[in-house]
Parts: C-alpha cells; sequence; structure tokens
C-alpha cells in the first residue's frame, strides 16, 4: 500500500472521528461540514 493512500485514509478517519466528536457535543451544523471534509478526502481514494 502506498504512502499516500495511507495518509487519505487516515485523514478520512480523522475528519470521521471529528464529526463524530463534534456531533456527539451537539455542533450538527460543524458535524456536517467534517463529514463533507471526509467526503471530499475519500474521493482521492478511488
Amino acid at each position: 500500500m502506498a504512502i499516500d493512500r495511507v495518509a487519505w485514509i487516515a485523514t478520512v478517519l480523522v475528519a470521521l472521528l471529528t464529526a463524530l466528536l463534534l456531533l456527539l457535543s451537539g455542533y450538527t451544523g460543524y458535524a456536517g461540514l467534517g463529514v463533507a471534509v471526509a467526503a471530499s478526502a475519500s474521493i482521492n481514494l478511488l
């Protein structure tokens, strides 16, 4: 597995974790933004 693929997977996971933590804290709009960032980063995995 190439190092750039590992970096993008880590970026997606961190963005999803951030979104989950924001959602649990009640920041629904920012949680949605975190999911959008994760989705944008996941495009690089295709």
